[in-house]
This record gives C-alpha cells, sequence and structure tokens, in this order.
C-alpha cells in the first residue's frame, strides 16, 4: 500500500492484486477502445457512490469512454450466452479508491445494444446499463468506427457517440499514465440498501496498441453530468481482447 489522500491506496498494478475464486460472471472484451480526458476531481466526487472518493494524479482524474465488443456473456464458469451475452457496448467511466484503498471503475452510463442485458443488469448488479443502437465497423488501413445512440422516449434528446480510430502497434511498456487508466481490477457500484460495493475482477495483462484518433464526436459524457470534454483526449489506446471473470460483490476490505 501506499499514502495518497484520504489513507493507504493498494498500487496501481498491471495484474489483479487479488484472487477471484468462485466466478459471478465471465466474458470476453474485444477491440476495446479507449479515449481519456482530465477531469476536475471536485467534479467527479458527487457522481461516485457512497464511501468513495475520486482516485487522482498528480491532482487530476480522468474520464474515460470506452466503446468495445462484449463476447460471450455469461454466469459463473459456464459458456457464454450465444447471442443475448454478445453485443456491442460504449460505456463513460471515472476512477475511485474507496475507504479500503481498492482502486476501481465507477460505470455512470454503460450503453449496451441488447435489452435483456440491460434490464438483468440493472436489476441485479445495479449497474447503469441503457439500451442503444450501437454498431461497430472496420475498414482499410486498420481503422475501426464505433457508433452509438440512446433509444428512449421519442421528443428527447439522445446522447450520441461517433468515434473512428486507427489502430497501432503493440506497446512494449506501457506509461504509468497508460496504467493508470487501464489497470483497474473492480468495479464500485451502489447497492441494495445504500451500501457500496466493490465487484472484483480478474484478466490478463492488457495487450495495449496505439491508436490514432480520427473521428469523435459524442454528448455521452455531459449527459452523464459532467462538463463536455475540451479538445481532444489526452489518451487514446486499443486492447483487441482480454477474458475476464467478476467476483462476488465485497462489502469489506477483502
Amino acid at each position: 500500500m501506499t499514502e495518497r489522500g484520504e489513507g493507504p491506496v493498494e498500487p496501481v498494478t498491471a495484474v489483479s492484486p487479488r484472487p477471484v475464486g468462485r466466478a459471478l460472471l465471465t466474458q470476453s472484451w474485444r477491440d476495446v477502445t479507449f479515449l481519456h480526458w482530465p477531469a476536475d476531481p471536485a467534479a467527479v466526487a458527487p457522481l461516485l457512490p457512497a464511501g468513495v472518493r475520486p482516485d487522482v494524479r498528480d491532482g487530476t482524474t480522468y474520464v474515460g469512454l470506452v466503446p468495445f465488443r462484449m463476447r460471450g456473456l455469461g454466469f459463473g464458469r459456464g459458456p457464454g450466452l450465444p447471442y443475448l451475452g454478445t453485443f456491442p457496448e460504449t460505456n463513460v467511466r471515472v476512477y475511485g479508491v474507496d475507504r479500503w484503498g481498492r482502486r476501481g471503475v465507477v460505470f455512470l452510463t454503460l450503453e449496451c445494444a441488447r435489452l435483456l442485458p440491460v434490464l438483468g443488469s440493472r436489476a441485479a448488479l445495479r449497474l447503469p446499463y441503457r439500451w442503444a443502437s450501437m454498431r461497430r465497423r472496420t475498414g482499410d488501413g486498420g481503422t475501426l468506427l464505433w457508433t452509438s445512440a440512446r433509444i428512449g422516449p421519442r421528443g428527447r434528446g439522445r446522447p450520441v457517440t461517433r468515434v473512428r480510430v486507427r489502430v497501432g502497434e503493440r506497446i512494449a511498456a506501457p506509461t504509468d499514465l497508460e496504467h493508470f487508466l487501464t489497470a483497474r481490477w473492480g468495479l464500485h457500484t451502489a447497492w441494495y440498501g445504500g451500501r457500496t460495493v466493490y465487484l472484483p475482477n480478474v484478466h490478463e495483462t492488457w495487450p495495449l496498441h496505439r491508436a490514432e484518433l480520427l473521428e469523435c464526436e459524442e454528448d455521452l459524457v455531459a449527459a452523464c453530468g459532467l462538463p463536455a470534454p475540451g479538445g481532444a483526449p489526452l489518451s487514446v489506446l486499443y486492447a483487441p481482447r482480454v477474458d475476464v471473470r467478476f467476483g462476488p460483490p465485497l462489502a469489506g476490505g477483502r
């Protein structure tokens, strides 16, 4: 542990600092595209669940816009669902530390192209999934295009995203900032009864690649309650695949 902020905080590590024995969920994340902007910790703090504070680096925290393909979402160690468990998703995420020093993601929204996983994840895991029309397209020269528009009542503004990147070479040695933005081994979420819980995960070390941003139109970050990002992202990264297991929720400092 290292000291920072209000108490001891676990270090940023390239592998999970805690095991996941009994798997709650299994899934594979494909074509993960990370866009990150600096964010004011004071703006992020009110959006975090109780007992979680912004995770800062040199006085700054970050907001991420992350489109990817979910594949083979399943329960326990069983096989993933063949249709309902495979879909594109875009999430807006910030980073927090709980009172036990556990670093994790806090999702502000998870835009998902399958309605039943949206309903199930909202009910069972209390995660802010929302139904969206989303597509992924590949192009020449290693380009990748993500488009998304939230599905909702007519007459209301629907948050949209359009992100196009060109995937580059594998990163041999990610920087400290790149580890900080991607090496997150759990998530914090508000739970039943007003509690905040931590869902740990394990997967292989991120196989990060450089990526060039060719196009970015989005109003999803502002729809989550943060100021709209100003200018280009500070960091654009890509990872082709990681296979993930989530463990049961942890309420205390385990």
